[in-house]
């Protein structure tokens, strides 16, 4: 099978796959969550066990503290993963608005280029978007466990589309020659 097929069929399973999420956002969102727990509790495992092994007090304290919160996350999300699926919702929510006004702030520090109102508008609008959700979530608390999915469905299909056109990109590109 030649690579421009395999990045076709790639893509189309993310295609797909993405419409599927796009179905059941709300279980998507818990999957999520739950895969989140499960990462958490593996990398506090690991944090702990390696807090042990650091050198210096204030290190070995520092790392046992990041494990055992990372553990909790973990046990936390997987024991309760509707709550785990608002509180990650909510985070994503606030990254939203951190990352816009992170834009804003940088875009000043542009003004005179041509970056400048990019930078200005795609600040502006992760704002929006947050404020946005945020004020739909208000009115209806049940939009944020449909959040996490909503946002993993749109990505596949976004990956989709990119896998597709690469493929299609692959498939048309000169073949490159080998030199011996």
């Amino acid at each position: 099978m030649s690579d421009w097929v395999k990045w076709l069929l790639l893509g189309l399973l993310s295609i797909a796959f993405g419409i599927f999420v796009l179905g059941a956002p709300v279980v998507a969102s818990v999957a999520v969550t739950v895969v989140t727990g499960v990462l958490l509790l593996i990398s506090g495992a690991l944090q702990v066990v390696g807090g042990f092994t650091v050198e210096g007090a204030g290190n070995k304290i520092l790392s046992l503290i990041m494990g055992a919160v990372m553990l909790f996350l973990g046990w936390s999300f997987l024991d309760h993963p509707l709550q785990g699926t608002l509180t990650l919702a909510t985070v994503v929510l606030i990254l939203f608005m951190a990352g816009g006004i992170a834009r804003i702030i940088l875009s000043f520090q542009m003004k005179g280029t041509q970056f400048f109102w990019p930078t200005l508008i795609s600040g502006v609008l992760s704002i929006l978007l947050a404020g946005y959700i945020w004020s739909y979530a208000n009115a209806e608390p049940a939009v944020l466990l449909k959040l996490l999915g909503i946002l993993l469905g749109v990505e596949m299909l976004f990956n989709g589309i990119g896998l597709v056109f690469m493929a299609f990109f692959v498939k048309s590109a000169p073949k490159e020659t080998k030199e011996a």
